[in-house]
């Protein structure tokens, strides 16, 4: 009796001591959505043809693409990201300014990266003839930068 005893105290603290196991369904550390507009009407969306687009040091992110839109990560591990767009062959570069912050998500994703504050330097204005930063925050993927050219 004594044995089937602690039989039943092992099977129930094994079954006790199990955990669910968990998955990561929350999303991760979101990209910067830039959106390409017409100079002449700045609420048509403008498609870029040929467009490049590569993070400085990085591969290529996109290439020879024609979008209205594109998704960028930012560098979690510094406060700017350096991006390259080149369009039908004539580069510009943009230097985005961010505070990171770091949100702890859950115990099976661990830790995400938003990015507040977003700013934008060192534009040549070749083929972009303007910016408007539409959300300062990066929290989630809808646009972030307006882009006319």
């Amino acid at each position: 009796m004594k044995k089937y005893l602690i039989l039943a105290i092992v099977i129930i603290s094994t079954l006790l001591g199990c955990e669910n196991d968990d998955f990561c369904v929350d999303p991760v550390t979101p990209n910067l959505v830039i959106r390409f507009y017409d100079n002449n009407d700045p609420t048509v969306l403008k498609r870029v043809r040929k467009l490049y687009v590569w993070v400085n040091e990085l591969d290529t992110i996109y290439e020879n693409v024609a979008s209205d839109s594109i998704a960028i990560p930012l560098n979690p591990l510094e406060d700017f990201t350096i991006l390259h767009l080149s369009a039908d062959d004539i580069q510009d570069d943009i230097t985005i300014n961010y505070n990171k912050k770091e949100v702890f998500v859950g115990r099976s994703c661990g830790y995400k990266y938003n990015f507040e504050n977003i700013g934008l330097t060192e534009i040549n204005n070749n083929w972009i003839l303007d910016t408007e930063i539409t959300n300062e925050t990066v929290e989630n993927e809808t646009e972030h930068i307006k882009i006319l050219h």
